[in-house]
């Protein structure tokens, strides 16, 4: 879906590079974390996944289409929606069904089209009670929400957030996780997902760790954190529950890898009490 091959990019501000030699790919259907800490390249990474910024070198392909070709830019942004951090930031209309319906208008999408696009991205967020609602109404988890929904009613093939649930308390960030979640398995749209939160990306196919720019680990969460030490010389917490099996395994007792929630913990556990 997204491929990313020697993939070098310095802000004009900056004296080294902000991403270098970034080699990716992100499948179709695919549900991936990139995580890192502050100023690790990880929201410039993302910026590049639909052409908000370009590659001082290397290549970016969506699709087959390379970001640096003007040409592809629509196609491409069309194909690749982002969710940001602010969903007041996002909000462009009073309604929420308006709001929803602002992209799909933007397109040209005929107006029953429209209706279909709007009913099935509330739905799928599970917004469409609030469709008549003010938007400034609503929580920061319900906006978050309708901006989900504003990407989904241009009918995108990838999703992407970008620290999408770091304004949001814990319920919300649990209530949007789920959403994409569901967004990912039911309907098959790739998703990338960049955080802060560790928890956030247990339930993903892929992490993707960042550091200084670089791509520091990859692999499946059960390879990413069976190596705690590494990720905390990266400057990363971890899943608590992946703290407390760590600390179960130094008193010698038996706890596989895969034990990353605390719910696995606590099947982990019981047998051994």
């Amino acid at each position: 879906m997204i491929e990313l091959k020697g993939v070098c990019f310095q802000y004009d501000s900056m004296a080294t590079n902000a991403l270098s030699d970034i080699d990716l790919t992100i499948e179709d259907g695919e549900m991936i974390a990139i995580v890192g800490h502050n100023g690790s390249g990880k929201s410039t990474l993302s910026k590049h996944l639909n052409a908000l910024l370009l590659p001082s070198s290397g290549t970016v392909f969506v699709n087959g289409l390379d970001t640096k070709d003007e040409k592809n830019v629509l196609t491409i942004r069309q194909q690749v929606g982002m969710v940001f951090q602010n969903p007041d930031n996002q909000l462009v209309t009073t309604v929420v069904e308006e709001d929803v319906a602002f992209g799909p208008e933007n397109l040209g999408v005929a107006p029953d089209e429209i209706r279909t696009r709007v009913d099935y991205a509330l739905e799928t967020v599970a917004m469409s009670a609030y469709a008549k609602s003010a938007a400034h109404h609503l929580s920061g988890g319900q906006k978050q929400r309708v901006a989900i929904a504003g990407m989904l009613a241009m009918q995108p093939q990838v999703l992407v957030l970008d620290e999408a649930t770091a304004m949001l308390d814990p319920k919300g960030r649990a209530d949007i996780l789920s959403t994409v979640r569901a967004i990912n398995r039911s309907r098959g749209i790739t998703v990338v997902m960049i955080t802060q939160y560790m928890e956030e990306a247990v339930g993903c196919d892929r992490i993707v760790v960042m550091d200084h720019g670089k791509i520091a680990r990859i692999g499946t969460p059960v390879e990413v954190f069976a190596d705690v030490e590494a990720l905390t010389r990266l400057g990363l917490d971890v899943p608590e529950a992946v703290t407390i099996r760590e600390a179960v395994k130094q008193l010698g007792l038996p706890l596989d890898n895969s034990v990353l929630t605390t719910e696995a913990l606590a099947e982990a556990l019981c047998p051994l009490l």
